[in-house]
């Protein structure tokens, strides 16, 4: 009688778990506001030779941070681990886990090869249904292990949420410095999670602006050099800079094409400015708009077959999308306020933006033919949104008030949550995300 109650009791138990645990594969949806992250379990990289000291703790701790960062998953504290890992073919003891409530285990471990060489072989498991759901091996020279953290945090989010992963990305903003009545603007370049900061200009010069091309090795930018407005490009492995061109009046806003061979801005003539496209092979341009307003922060369509811009052409700020060639202009901003800053995701789905009303700046998105509007974030003066590859994070940048306030850089992800300050060594301004780097 006893032994078939405690087979009873067994039955019950795995079928409560199946019940809070469905072995249906893992998934997360990232289009909702995930208020419940994912438990995940990282115990530190097993590094047997021992030859850096931390660096298997270290890379663990990026890890996480990363998977934590995006607001889906929850990283279990370390203290709760009941289990030791001492080998990657150690297959882990699963109750161990499930006990503290993981669902996902990620076990790896380090090893080193010749030449400053580092080897990293990892195992995403799926707790419940205790099966590995990812099994890889990367290597890297060992300066790189940062980057090597992000890889393995991305493809932990791509096969949990089915989106890629946005962590081996940099972002280009233009670093602040000085009192606020004179701040030096540098060009600057930073990892996504605010880490290797890197001035890239002197000071000398007022940059401003910065956007990275489509294969993300160049950034575009504006600088006045002697009190004029020119437009630069930096190659990011060269370390070299040339002028693409020199325009009378003003410039705005410079922005790689899709496919890198142009770049589209605005220029000042008179009381307003025009989109113009700059063929970068022979530097020749074509006008887009031909209005006497202020038509400007021109953006192209993933596909390059439309533009999004703002004009005040009927009165106020808004937001229009035009064909490529400049026909068929449309409005799309229907809202109270003004609206600027469009840029479109890479998915081609949302445009994002900066609206102002009320006294009140917000960083928003909307659908491409302007429907389905949605504030994200508003606060004292945010401004400037860009977007993560995966187009579903978004970064801008925030002023705060006062003599000793500044811009610092933020990111939220499009459905609000998750707001999070990104930490650089001074004020930030202006960023932009550039493409997965590996």
């Amino acid at each position: 009688m006893r032994t078939k109650i405690r087979c009873i009791l067994t039955v019950i138990a795995i079928l409560l778990l199946q019940i809070r645990y469905p072995q249906a594969a893992l998934e997360i949806n990232v289009n909702d506001g995930n208020l419940k992250p994912l438990p995940i379990a990282i115990p530190s990289v097993i590094d047997k030779q021992g030859l850096e000291k931390d660096l298997g703790f270290d890379i663990s701790r990026v890890i996480a941070s990363d998977l934590a960062g995006s607001g889906l998953f929850y990283p279990i504290n370390p203290k709760a681990f009941l289990e030791n890992l001492n080998s990657i073919s150690q297959k882990p003891n699963f109750n161990s886990w499930r006990v503290i409530n993981a669902e996902t285990l990620l076990s790896a471990e380090l090893s080193y090869r010749e030449n400053d060489i580092v080897r990293i072989d990892y195992r995403l498991w799926d707790v419940v249904a205790e099966k590995a759901l990812v099994e890889q091996t990367l290597t890297t020279s060992r300066n790189k292990w940062r980057s090597l953290a992000h890889v393995i945090a991305d493809t932990v989010y791509t096969r949990l949420t089915g989106e890629k992963g946005y962590f081996d990305t940099k972002v280009a903003f233009i670093a602040e410095s000085g009192p606020k009545t004179n701040r030096i603007k540098r060009l600057a370049i930073m990892d996504q999670d605010g880490f290797n900061p890197r001035l890239l200009t002197t000071g000398n010069d007022l940059v401003l602006t910065p956007r990275f091309s489509p294969n993300s090795e160049d950034l575009v930018y504006l600088s006045y050099r002697n009190g004029q407005p020119q437009v630069y490009i930096y190659n990011l492995e060269s370390k070299q800079t040339y002028v693409v061109g020199s325009f009378p009046g003003m410039t705005f806003a410079p922005r790689f094409s899709p496919d890198g061979k142009k770049i589209i801005m605005s220029l000042q003539e008179g009381v307003g400015s025009n989109i113009f496209e700059m063929n970068l092979s022979n530097f020749e341009r074509r006008r887009l708009t031909n209005t006497p307003d202020i038509n400007t922060a021109p953006s192209y369509s993933p596909d390059a077959k439309n533009i999004v811009f703002e004009s005040d052409k009927s009165g106020t700020q808004q937001l229009y999308v035009m064909d490529a060639n400049g026909n068929n202009v449309r409005r799309i901003s229907y809202g109270t306020g003004s609206y600027s800053t469009p840029v479109w995701s890479p998915r081609g789905d949302y445009i994002a933006f900066t609206k102002i009303s009320k006294g009140r700046f917000m960083i928003g998105v909307m659908f491409a033919d302007g429907s389905g509007e949605r504030i994200i974030t508003d606060g004292f003066h945010n401004e400037g949104p860009t977007w993560a590859p995966n187009g579903r994070v978004l970064m801008f940048f925030r002023e705060s008030p006062g003599e000793t306030g500044g811009a610092m850089i933020y990111s939220v992800d499009i459905t609000g949550y998750n707001e999070k300050l990104i930490e650089t060594p001074g004020f930030a301004s202006d960023p932009s995300w550039s493409t997965l780097l590996n």
